[in-house]
C-alpha cells in the first residue's frame, strides 16, 4: 500500500502531477478519483475521462474510471484529446472531468487537470486540498465500492470540437497563408488537422499546412514539447523561413498553449498574441451586445500594451494575479469576454471561461490573414516596449533576496505587493512615455521550488537591460 503522504508532494496548487512510478501510480488515481468523485458529489452523474499521448496516461485513465465508479459515477471516456478538448467535453456535457497530462513536462512524469462541470477550475483553495485529503483515506484503508458502481461508455467528440471552433472563428475568407506548425509529438498533431485541415470532412480553409512533429509519442523525440524555453522553437523558426512560410505555430505537449513565429524566425510575445485576440474579442462583443460593459483580463505580467490596447478599445481592463484556476475564477466573477497571460495561455468566455491556445492561434490567424502586412511587420504595434521575458534565479533565502530589492529600489519606485512585488519607477509617473523613460519590474517566488522568478519591461531597451541586470544582481547576491 502506498504511503498517503505522497499525495503531499503529488497535489499542486492547481493540478496533479510527478514522476510516474515513483509517486504517480495506479493506485494513486484511483484513490483520487474516488476523492475526485465524493468531493464533487458526483454519484450517478457523468464524470468525463481524457488523456494525452503519453505512455503511461492510458493506464491511467483506466485507474481513474474504477475508481470514479466504484464510487458512483457514470464515466465518459473520450480517449486521446488535447486539455481544451476535454475542456469542451465538460462544457458541453456540463460534467466534471479530469485530463491525463504532464503539459511540457519531460516523459517520465504524468498528472491531472480536474475541471468542475462546465469547465471551472479547482485549485489547492478551491477543492483540490480536500480531494487530496480524501484520497490519502482512500490510499490507506482502500476504496469503498458503492452499492451502485457508475457505468462506462466511449465518446468522440473531435469533430464536434473542431466545428465548434470554427463556428467562433471564420477563418474561410482570409487571405491564403503558409503555416508551420511545430506539435512537438504532442495532441496538436491530433487537433491541427482536425480544426485547421479537413480532417474531419470540415470545409477546406485557405491555410497551407507544414506538420512537424505530428506523429503522437510521449517520448518526446525531437524536443520537449515546451515552447517556452527558446531551444524548443528552433526547429519551428528554421523551417518557418527554409518554406518562405507567412508564419508559425508551437503547441506544447497538451496543445492548451500556442507560440507564433514570425516569417523572419522571431517570436511574437504572448502579450502581443493577447492584444491582438483582446482587441478582437471587443469588436466582436460590442457587435453581438451593443452598449454592453465588457471587461477584459490580463495578468500583471503582460506588456503595458495589453491594457493599453483594452483601454483604447473602450474595455475594461482587469489585472489579475498569475495562475491559471485564479483566473479561471476571475472570468467567471467578472463576466469577462477573454483572459491573457504571458505564459501564452488564453481564456474566452465563450468557451466556458477555460483556455484554448488553439483559439488564440485561429484569431491570429484571422486577423493577420485579413490585411496584407507581413506577420513581423503586423506584429510591430502590439509589440513596442522591451521586454525580458521571465528569468529564474536559485536563491537559498527568498524573503532576504525580496528585502535586497525593495531597499535598493526604495525611492526610485512605488512597489505593489499583489503577487510577489511589482516595482513601477515613480519618476515618470503619469507622463506620455516621450517626457522620459518608464520601467516596471515584477519578482515572484516560485509555488513549488527555492526560485524567484523576475520579470522587466521597459519604454527603452536599455533601461530594460539596465533594470534588469541591476536586479538579477541583488537577487543573486550571496548572504
Amino acid at each position: 500500500m502506498k504511503n498517503p503522504q505522497i499525495l503531499d508532494a503529488l497535489v499542486k496548487t492547481y493540478d496533479v502531477r510527478g514522476l510516474v512510478g515513483e509517486a504517480l501510480t495506479p493506485e494513486v488515481v484511483s484513490a483520487l478519483a474516488a476523492g475526485f468523485v465524493d468531493e464533487l458529489g458526483a454519484a450517478g452523474q457523468d464524470v468525463i475521462v481524457g488523456h494525452d499521448m503519453r505512455d503511461s496516461s492510458p493506464e491511467f485513465a483506466d485507474a481513474f474510471a474504477y475508481g470514479a465508479q466504484a464510487r458512483g459515477a457514470n464515466v465518459v471516456s473520450i480517449g486521446l484529446c488535447s486539455t481544451d478538448e476535454s475542456y469542451f467535453a465538460s462544457g458541453v456535457l456540463d460534467a466534471p472531468a479530469a485530463m491525463f497530462t504532464a503539459s511540457h513536462n519531460p516523459a517520465t512524469y504524468n498528472g491531472i487537470k480536474f475541471s468542475r462541470a462546465g469547465a471551472r477550475g479547482i485549485s489547492l483553495d478551491t477543492g483540490l486540498a480536500a480531494i487530496r485529503d480524501r484520497a490519502k483515506k482512500y490510499l490507506a484503508d482502500g476504496i469503498d465500492e458503492v452499492e451502485q458502481p457508475g457505468s462506462f461508455r466511449d465518446l468522440h467528440i473531435l469533430v464536434q470540437y473542431a466545428s465548434y471552433l470554427r463556428e467562433l472563428v471564420a477563418l474561410d475568407s482570409i487571405r491564403p497563408l503558409r503555416v508551420v506548425v511545430d506539435a512537438g509529438n504532442g495532441m496538436g498533431g491530433m487537433t491541427v488537422p482536425a480544426v485547421l485541415g479537413h480532417a474531419n470532412d470540415l470545409e477546406q480553409l485557405p491555410l497551407e499546412i507544414i506538420p512537424m512533429y505530428f506523429e503522437l509519442d510521449g517520448t518526446f523525440p525531437n524536443h520537449e514539447a515546451n515552447p517556452l524555453d527558446p531551444k524548443n522553437l528552433i526547429d519551428l523558426q528554421r523551417a518557418v523561413i527554409e518554406h518562405k512560410a507567412d508564419i508559425g505555430l508551437a503547441f506544447d505537449g497538451d496543445a492548451d498553449r500556442c507560440f507564433v513565429i514570425d516569417e523572419n524566425g522571431d517570436a511574437v510575445t504572448p502579450s502581443a498574441v493577447a492584444a491582438i485576440v483582446a482587441r478582437r474579442e471587443i469588436a466582436r462583443e460590442r457587435n453581438n451586445n451593443p452598449g454592453a460593459p465588457i471587461t477584459v483580463l490580463h495578468n500583471l505580467l503582460t506588456s503595458r500594451v495589453v491594457e493599453e490596447v483594452i483601454a483604447e478599445d473602450g474595455a475594461r481592463a482587469v489585472k489579475t494575479k498569475v495562475g491559471h484556476s485564479l483566473i479561471k475564477d476571475q472570468m467567471a466573477a467578472t463576466n469577462a469576454i477573454f483572459g491573457g497571460e504571458h505564459s501564452a495561455h488564453y481564456y474566452f468566455r465563450d468557451f466556458w471561461g477555460a483556455d484554448n491556445g488553439m483559439l488564440a492561434a485561429m484569431h491570429v490567424l484571422a486577423e493577420f490573414g485579413s490585411q496584407e502586412l507581413p506577420l513581423s511587420q503586423f506584429a510591430k504595434k502590439y509589440n513596442p516596449y522591451f521586454l525580458s521575458g521571465e528569468i529564474n534565479s536559485t536563491v537559498s533565502d527568498v524573503a532576504a533576496a525580496k528585502a535586497r530589492v525593495q531597499s535598493a529600489f526604495a525611492d526610485r519606485a512605488d512597489f505593489d505587493e499583489f503577487d510577489g512585488i511589482t516595482a513601477t519607477n515613480n519618476q515618470e509617473l503619469g507622463k506620455p512615455a516621450e517626457a522620459g523613460s518608464w520601467w516596471w519590474f515584477n519578482v515572484r517566488a516560485s509555488n513549488t521550488e527555492p526560485l524567484l522568478r523576475l520579470n522587466v519591461e521597459a519604454s527603452s531597451e536599455a533601461k530594460m537591460i539596465q533594470i534588469r541586470d541591476e536586479v538579477l544582481n541583488l537577487i543573486q547576491q550571496k548572504g
